[in-house]
């Protein structure tokens, strides 16, 4: 079966553009949405999300000036065989769980000295702050 596109993209993409433009509100566009705590000191600005059930190489993360984007993406698959030697019924299943969320942080970040870690499922992104604000291209942080 074909992937189907999910309705409520276009409802996420207009409530990220409001948190764009008047800062973000943290309303959750989703019942699973990603929970996330920004935590600021003046040397520099700390992001906890909550990601159960994801491996380390299955969350993404990348830095566009001030936003901070998680994704994360889980595909499973079980298999069950029951039955004797003459009949057997073979039973399997995938699911697909993908999460993600942008964060607009408060000021400009050091995206080179930007650093990452995930355990027990929670992820944890230390950003130092920087003066300039360079709302250029994309960064991807590496999770160790």
């Amino acid at each position: 079966m074909a992937d189907r596109p999910n309705p409520f993209t276009d409802i996420e993409r207009f409530f990220e553009q409001m948190n764009r433009a008047f800062g973000d509100v943290n309303i959750p566009t989703r019942p699973h949405q990603i929970a996330v705590d920004v935590a600021e000191t003046d040397e520099e600005i700390v992001v906890s999300a909550d990601l159960p059930g994801f491996e380390r190489d299955e969350v993404t993360l990348s830095l566009s000036g001030r936003d901070l984007t998680i994704d994360a993406d889980h595909e499973e698959t079980a298999e069950e065989r029951t039955g004797d030697d003459d009949a057997r019924y073979v039973r399997r299943e995938r699911t697909h769980r993908s999460v993600s969320r942008t964060v607009r942080l408060p000021d400009a970040i050091d995206e080179e000295a930007a650093s990452a870690s995930y355990a027990n499922g929670v992820l944890t992104v230390t950003l130092p702050r920087e003066t300039v604000d360079d709302e250029g291209e994309s960064h991807t942080i590496d999770i160790s």
